[in-house]
């Protein structure tokens, strides 16, 4: 989890971008690199296997104030999409802070993304990781293709959301990003579910890539208050 740096006086927070093979994580990424400050980020890295690359930075941003007078440095991280590097995928969650999931709209890799999505749960929870308790965000990625899938059914797969057991949080939620939306809402069924926060995306012209990193982003900071 979260390193505080007393010397420089920052709290170090990591965010990894989770998803299937070329869903859109690398472009995400590059993307944010390519217009956050120079005097800001760290060095681009990239991690090269046959198929697809591991990248990873960080960087200071200057618009979110301090905590207790503590600057804040994420760290942000994707892992390899394809399933036999799990063992590198495991590794790059540990310490996670904060996950987006980047979900490939295409309707023929709907089943990629749920295998990818239950891969996601299982490896947090070999960490003790609950990912309904940790900064979560999901992001529909390609919403610009013909073929990509309508929304409802992109949710019913991948963010139908879990119970909530606590009394207490069993009330209407609004989504914040989504008008006339909850992201706690009770089922016809009886049931309350919270849901996490979704946005769509086309990483490639940079759609949706802030208002994704800007979510996960509060939500980690909300945690450090």
């Amino acid at each position: 989890m979260s390193m505080i740096n007393y010397a420089s006086r920052e709290i170090n927070c990591k965010i990894v971008y989770y998803g299937p093979g070329l869903g859109g994580k690398t472009t995400n990424l590059e993307h944010i690199y390519g217009k956050v400050a120079p005097d800001s980020r760290g060095k681009l890295i990239s991690l090269a296997t046959e198929t697809e690359r591991t990248l990873f930075f960080d960087f200071l941003p200057v618009d979110l104030g301090t905590i207790r007078g503590f600057k804040t440095r994420f760290h942000l991280y994707t892992v390899p999409g394809q399933v036999y590097y799990n063992a590198s995928r495991k590794l790059i969650l540990k310490g996670v802070d904060g996950v987006v999931f980047v979900g490939d709209s295409q309707v023929e890799r709907m089943e990629a993304n749920q295998e990818s999505m239950q891969n996601l749960y299982d490896n947090m929870a070999e960490y003790g990781y609950d990912l309904t308790k940790i900064p979560f965000v999901v992001q529909y990625n390609k919403r610009d293709l013909p073929n990509a899938a309508p929304l409802p059914d992109l949710q019913a797969a991948l963010n139908p959301g879990w119970e909530v057991m606590d009394a207490a949080r069993q009330r209407s939620m609004p989504n914040p990003y989504q008008q006339g939306e909850n992201l706690v809402e009770q089922l016809p069924t009886g049931e309350w579910v919270e849901r996490a926060p979704y946005f769509e995306g086309v990483a490639i012209s940079g759609d949706g890539v802030f208002d994704t990193l800007r979510a996960v982003s509060k939500l980690v900071l909300k945690t450090l208050a």
